[in-house]
């Protein structure tokens, strides 16, 4: 088969499209990896699961006096659970322990004075912070320093379930194994002190953590760094309560401004070594092994899969703020744009005469028909109340279901039909044009009815020599369900409102297929109807602005259509409109570097149309996106408070819209779960048609399934 065989049985041929999840499936997965992605961001930041409760002292009942009064290092594994045992560190011997790190900026600090003095210290690391500076981690392990578990995102565990620790354990494994290679043993509860202050709270923690195979250090030497009380103060608080007695003390390397912590160090090293003592790893201290251990196989692997997801995550979110943030600009931009330009629109409309002298010459009205019995006796009705005179030339593209044989039998003196064999919608329209009695065409479809004044309402511009095209105000008919209201306000708002628009600025893009008429003079300056997009509408719109004819919007030129009824035929129509679309655009991207009329066009339209319709709605999943994330792992309220502005300024827009179409806008009470259901749908319909434009793949014209419903003119 020729290349030119198979674009002529491309647009109105149907065929069948793959099954829904396998083309949802893409983008989808899309989104999804995104909301992991961003999870993974706020985990490394500690935004998501982050609970900031921290439980007060209660009783002693159930813990042994023994480790009350004992050492700061408790060893309840394996059998000992039942019986844990405490460890003091040894006389003349200090444990310099730093919680809640790596930071970027202190912990260098901290370790280059441990450098400095050739001292090795314990670092009870959060897996928030290991994924953000995995550099640290590792120069911490490669100096020799050890390393101890404290949580992964900084909870009081008092309050955490049981499978909540056993997560937040192996979440700072698996971020250590993937840093560096190695795993821990040692564990510091957060806001933990002295053994001392165990309670009936956290004595269970304890044992928990035994059962998991951890020792835990708690510390005998707190300096409060992290309230910054001064040098001197820290200083002091480190010092050993009696003179020669073995200490674990506890340091802050992250969390805020630590500039004292690392100032009172150096102190701190220099007048404890003065007094004889030396310096350890809690392992060290006691005459253990090392606490930290190395991994290998799956472990490994899968660490490091984990770190690089989380790295992955954390350049990523730059990426789509900004994103976000174009998406917002956009979104308000043209808000902005609709607000200011679409009541001048408004205001020139009311004027009659305002194109000049009136227009009553006949006109010929094209309408192609493929399968269309259940719909154009209702559209050949509708022409026959029209109160403009007019000729009616019904092209039926090879139907196979009778539609010609309805035509025939209506009789009606004013309309002539002409068979032919099935080359497409485009072949059909130019059949059409070559056979038109009359210089002006009007063009709608075999499944749309027009209002008795429809025709002489979308005429009248043609009093202007220079315009050489009108659009006309297409309206969803089936407006009763769901889904024909969400249509209901998308045409409303994001079609009609958006004509004023592109009126006022004079690029209008689309000429409706259900409502449009042309000049003969125009479509033959530009060769007439073209079958290189998907989209001829599109496409011979914008041929004619690039030629230097004026479009314009008629909005009293209604045109009742019935729109798909289902998410399947819905899905199957818009594709087709988007993929058209891109093809259009592509074909007259020339028109951004020529001069004259395409010149203004392809430097003003084209790129208003890039922007509001392909690239604002392909990333307006975001705003979802963020919207869940926030609502489930950050702050619901604030999250939900933003999202409601955001729809009430689109409620407000829409009504503003609705008031200027003359429509009841009781409509409009399905908004907000038209952005969330309806919204999602047409993103992964032009995500799947930009795929599809940009693999190369051709995509054919889907015949949506009618009922005939729309009869008549329904009342605004």
């Amino acid at each position: 088969m020729s290349r030119h065989q198979r674009r002529r049985q491309s647009p109105l041929r149907p065929r069948r499209l793959a099954a829904p999840p396998l083309r949802f499936f893409m983008p989808l997965s899309l989104l999804a990896c995104l909301l992991v992605l961003l999870v993974l961001r706020g985990l490394a930041t500690n935004e998501v699961f982050h609970d900031n409760r921290v439980a007060e002292s209660v009783d002693k009942t159930t813990v042994p006096e023994e480790l009350v009064e004992g050492g700061p290092i408790i060893d309840a594994r394996g059998e000992r659970n039942a019986h844990p045992v405490s460890y003091r560190i040894p006389d003349r011997t200090v444990v310099l322990s730093f919680d809640d790190g790596p930071s970027e900026e202190w912990t260098p600090a901290i370790l280059k004075v441990l450098a400095a003095h050739h001292i090795r210290a314990d670092f009870f690391v959060t897996g928030a912070m290991t994924t953000r500076y995995p550099e640290l981690i590792r120069q911490i392990v490669a100096e020799g320093h050890e390393i101890g578990l404290h949580t992964y995102t900084h909870p009081d565990l008092v309050y955490q379930s049981s499978t909540r620790a056993t997560w937040e354990m192996a979440q700072t494994q698996l971020a250590l194994a993937g840093v560096a290679g190695v795993h821990s043993a040692l564990f510091r509860p957060p806001y933990s002190s002295r053994s001392s202050a165990l309670d009936d709270l956290s004595y269970p923690v304890i044992k928990s953590m035994g059962a998991r195979g951890y020792i835990t250090a708690f510390i005998d030497r707190d300096t409060d760094d992290w309230k910054r009380p001064g040098v001197e103060e820290i200083v002091k608080a480190a010092m050993p309560a009696t003179p020669g007695e073995g200490e674990l003390v506890l340091l802050h390397d992250a969390g805020g401004d630590r500039a004292q912590t690392v100032e009172a160090l150096e102190q701190i090293i220099v007048k404890l070594q003065a007094d004889g003592y030396r310096f350890a790893t809690i392992s060290e201290a006691l005459g253990a092994s090392s606490a930290v251990v190395p991994v290998h196989g799956f472990q490994l692997w899968a660490g490091k899969g984990y770190i690089w997801a989380s790295q992955l995550s954390l350049h990523t979110l730059p990426v789509l703020i900004s994103l976000l943030a174009l998406v917002g600009f956009l979104n308000f931009g043209r808000f902005a744009l609709m607000l200011v330009l679409a009541p001048v629109h408004a205001r020139r409309a009311k004027r009659r005469g305002a194109w000049g002298p009136a227009v009553t010459r006949p006109v010929t009205v094209l309408v192609p028909a493929y399968n269309e019995r259940e719909c154009i006796a209702n559209t050949l009705n509708s022409l026959a109340a029209s109160d403009y005179p007019i000729e009616v030339i019904v092209i039926d593209d090879g139907s196979t279901d009778g539609t010609a044989d309805i035509v025939e039998e209506m009789g009606l003196p004013f309309v002539r039909l002409i068979r032919k064999v099935n080359g497409g919608k485009p072949s059909a329209l130019n059949a059409g044009i070559a056979a038109a009695s009359y210089d002006i065409i009007v063009m709608m479809d075999g499944d749309t009815v027009f209002e008795p004044s429809t025709v002489r309402e979308l005429v009248q511009p043609f009093g202007n020599p220079g315009i050489g095209a009108v659009a006309g105000n297409a309206k969803v008919g089936n407006r009763d369900s769901l889904i024909g209201a969400w249509q209901h306000i998308e045409y409303v708002l994001g079609h009609n409102l958006d004509r004023r628009m592109y009126d006022v600025l004079n690029v209008i893009p689309t000429i409706p297929g259900a409502v449009g008429a042309f000049r003969k003079e125009a479509l033959r300056a530009v060769g007439g109807m073209s079958d290189d997009t998907l989209a001829e509408d599109t496409d011979i719109t914008m041929a004619v602005l690039s030629d230097g004819w004026r479009i314009v919007y008629a909005e009293r030129a209604r045109a009742w259509t019935e729109a798909p009824a289902s998410l399947q035929q819905l899905w199957s129509q818009r594709y087709r409109w988007s993929y058209g679309s891109m093809q259009a655009m592509w074909k007259h991207r020339r028109a951004v570097v020529a001069r004259g009329p395409a010149g203004r066009f392809g430097r003003l339209g084209l790129p208003l149309v890039a922007l509001f319709g392909v690239v604002a709605p392909l990333l307006a999943p975001l705003v979802d996106l963020f919207l869940l994330y926030g609502v489930l792992f950050t702050d619901a309220s604030l999250t939900l408070t933003s999202w409601g502005v955001f729809i009430l300024v689109q409620g407000a827009l829409s009504w503003y819209a609705f008031r200027l179409d003359r429509e009841k806008p009781w409509h409009l009470i399905s908004l907000p779960l038209q952005q969330v259901v309806y919204r999602q749908l047409m993103y992964i319909v032009l995500l799947q048609s930009t795929i599809t434009a940009l693999t190369g793949g051709r995509l054919r014209w889907q015949k949506l399934r009618r009922t005939g419903e729309v009869a008549a003119p329904v009342e605004a």
